[in-house]
């Protein structure tokens, strides 16, 4: 593919460039960028952006980062090769969405941004949701999904003259979020395409977990695929600020089998790949567990005229 482009970021909460403190020093090159390095799930490498964190507001963004076109091309050349753990993390996002229903969401029209090949929309058929709708930049992740869902998925990046207004119930976002060059256009496109009094549900990595703390820039997620990483009250403020009442944040419990679990292990690049290619994949690939492993989740609600604008405001870490 052609050079990619670096181009500085600002603030997705108070809108400026510079305004930052630089926490970790970049450590990419040029042969980070490739369809492998942009894929779903890969083994952690170390490989990221200068990491800055702004001085106003506390969000932690990658600053510069490569351009939108380059972007696109990449993770629309992305592989899709978990498929060993999807059961895992179905079972993980299905949990949050049963969650949705206590705030009184219409089981209708559900939409998932970044669907992979669609198991999760698999799991809003069978919890009552539908019609579903998927976008996904992936080819190969599309083409591994089973004909009927595929049906349902279409091939592009999240933009705005896609979707009709007021069309969704519900939209969900697993692990998107954090690579979003534009999260505040994206929030405003979700808010226009969701029904009044719809939800939206988002699941990603928590930048203050104590995983992240002790780790620092060993953590997987300081990741070159990562834009943006939001703490509890830096998601707060932006989805806040983009029109959506604050349900309900707090940490997210995630089921992962042994072998993926081996796969996060921040030991060097070299020795988790020899322990992960010699573990017994069959026995570590069907133990799993439960745990919290640095992620967290939100949900926003579109006021319907019925609802009060001050919202909820669960915050629980």
């Amino acid at each position: 593919m052609p050079a990619v482009i670096l181009h500085p970021t600002s603030c997705a909460i108070c809108h400026t460039e510079g305004n930052a403190t630089e926490l970790y020093t970049a450590t990419f090159d040029h042969l980070s960028f490739s369809a492998a390095t942009f894929s779903a799930r890969r083994i952690s490498d170390g490989v990221y952006y200068c990491i800055v964190k702004c001085t106003t507001c506390g969000l932690v963004r990658s600053d510069p980062v490569a351009d939108s076109k380059s972007l696109a091309e990449l993770y629309s050349q992305s592989t899709f090769d978990y498929e060993y753990e999807v059961n895992n993390i179905r079972a993980t996002y299905g949990r949050y969405l049963a969650r949705a229903a206590r705030y009184q969401v219409q089981k209708g029209a559900l939409l998932e941004i970044g669907c992979g090949n669609g198991f999760f929309l698999e799991e809003a058929l069978a919890q009552g949701y539908g019609p579903i709708q998927g976008i996904e930049t992936s080819r190969a992740a599309i083409e591994s999904a089973s004909p009927f869902i595929r049906k349902h998925i279409i091939c592009d990046t999240m933009r705005t003259d896609i979707f009709r207004p007021e069309q969704f119930e519900i939209i969900c976002m697993f692990q998107v979020l954090d690579h979003i060059p534009d999260p505040a256009t994206l929030l405003d496109e979700c808010l226009r395409i969701l029904k009044p009094g719809g939800l939206i549900l988002s699941l990603n990595h928590n930048v203050e977990a104590l995983s992240s703390r002790i780790l620092r820039s060993h953590s997987p997620i300081m990741d070159i695929e990562h834009t943006f990483l939001y703490s509890p009250s830096t998601i707060v403020h932006l989805f806040g600020a983009r029109g959506f009442d604050i349900m309900h944040v707090g940490s997210a419990w995630n089921r992962y089998s042994l072998y993926y679990l081996i796969r996060l292990v921040p030991w060097p690049f070299k020795l988790r790949a020899l322990l992960v290619s010699s573990a017994d994949n069959r026995l570590f690939r069907r133990l799993s567990l439960s745990v919290p492993l640095g992620n967290l989740y939100v949900v926003g609600k579109k006021a319907s005229m019925n609802d009060s604008r001050s919202g909820r405001n669960e915050v629980n870490t």
